[in-house]
């Protein structure tokens, strides 16, 4: 999590949050400022990255580039029945 470039952030937080990181901290033998951006960088990660993946979704959508459900179970159900007439015909 080495970054070369900064920016300072100010937050207003609970006071309990902020002793659980400074708990945290001094059991990691780490100051408060690297705590806090592990969590970040987990959060972002996990949680935050699905929703920029979600967001990116509905962006497609918006633009368009999406397909009707109801023509893919089609598609899906007609590829089913081939294969299905096809097993069907090889077995006499």
């Amino acid at each position: 999590m080495t970054q070369t470039e900064k920016t300072q952030v100010s937050l207003q937080l609970p006071r309990q949050l902020v002793a659980d990181f400074d708990r945290i901290a001094a059991a990691l033998d780490r100051d408060r400022a690297w705590v806090f951006q592990t969590a970040l960088a987990h959060y972002l990660a996990g949680e935050g990255a699905e929703i920029l993946q979600d967001a990116e979704g509905i962006a497609e959508f918006d633009r368009g580039e999406s397909v009707d459900l109801d023509e893919v179970i089609a598609k899906a159900l007609r590829l089913v029945e081939e294969a299905e007439d096809r097993r069907r015909r090889r077995a006499g």
